[in-house]
């Protein structure tokens, strides 16, 4: 089962990709990091590494202004309109399967499915959140500190003077949350054992295969547009300060090798989690754990499916 289905949301046109070994499976909706990313491009490295097609009627939504969308549409994006769809496809999916669906939210993407989880109860089973953006203000500062302590080690010239560059956060434009990206990648902390070099060629390719050569255009395009809007917003972002325990069971997942996410900011999770929460740091990855050990996140899918909705309690914090 592979369809793909325009949806109109609030004046603008966002595309979902439903994929599944046959009909009649629970869903799962991926909700892409950002800001800015588009993920039709990424169905294919989600089937090898994550193969959730296999039990599940997996749903690939590229978001308002991703991929190949009209610039105004990229413009038109917020904080809360990025809830506010995303809620919108929450319902349609969960109309469309006849069934309650399990969110599977990536850094940004688990931040703004947290958000619209406290208002569409109804639809959702269970929430898997991996490496969720909690504390913009303590990530960035972890982020810097780990980048300044890399660049002083032995060969890191280069990298030292990039680090000169970067300055000090927030980071409010889409030159310098990029160039921060690149030293994090050439770090190991976004996907283990990939520089910058290789993810950027892979999402070039990936983006010609599923938009074609003009959609790489717009693609880009887009994404700086994307950012532009939301970073200041972003800048801001903090959850622990109005926290609000989620009703339906959620299951934190992060990479010890992320300077993003503090052991500081996980202990405080931990603290602050319902009896039906779990959470899990794996010390083989990095921010993209999805991608690093799948195995364990594909394995929170199956249990957010199986449990969803009982009081489970596993909790496995190193």
């Amino acid at each position: 089962m592979d369809k793909t289905f325009k949806l109109t949301i609030n004046g603008t046109k966002q595309r979902v990709r439903l994929c599944g070994s046959r009909d009649g499976l629970p869903p799962v909706l991926i909700v892409q990091a950002g800001p800015g990313f588009p993920l039709l491009n990424e169905v294919a490295k989600f089937r090898d590494r994550l193969n959730l097609e296999s039990s599940f009627t997996v749903a690939y939504w590229d978001q308002r202004g991703c991929g190949r969308a009209p610039l105004q549409d990229a413009k038109s994006v917020s904080f809360a309109s990025q809830v506010d769809d995303l809620s919108h496809v929450v319902r349609w999916l969960a109309e469309e399967t006849g069934q309650q669906v399990v969110v599977l939210g990536i850094s940004l993407g688990a931040t703004l499915a947290w958000q619209a989880a406290h208002h569409e109860t109804a639809s959702i089973k269970a929430l898997v959140a991996v490496s969720i953006d909690l504390d913009a203000k303590e990530s960035d500062s972890s982020a810097f500190a780990f980048l300044q302590e890399c660049s002083r080690q032995p060969g890191k010239h280069k990298m030292a003077q990039s680090v000169k560059k970067l300055v000090s956060p927030p980071y409010t434009n889409p030159v310098l949350f990029q160039l921060r990206a690149r030293l994090l990648a050439d770090s190991g902390c976004i996907e283990r054992g990939m520089r910058f070099g290789d993810l950027l060629r892979g999402l070039l390719f990936s983006l010609t295969r599923t938009y074609g050569l003009f959609g790489v255009i717009s693609t880009v395009r887009n994404m700086n547009a994307i950012q532009g809007k939301l970073l200041p917003e972003l800048a801001a972002l903090d959850l622990f300060a109005d926290w609000r325990p989620l009703t339906i069971p959620t299951h934190y997942i992060f990479g010890d090798c992320d300077p993003l996410v503090t052991p500081s900011m996980r202990k405080k999770l931990a603290g602050l989690m319902a009896g039906h929460d779990t959470l899990i740091s794996t010390p083989e990855a990095g921010h993209m754990v999805h991608f690093d050990v799948p195995s364990v996140v594909r394995s929170g899918v199956t249990q957010a499916h199986a449990c969803g909705g009982e009081n489970l309690v596993i909790h496995r914090n190193r």
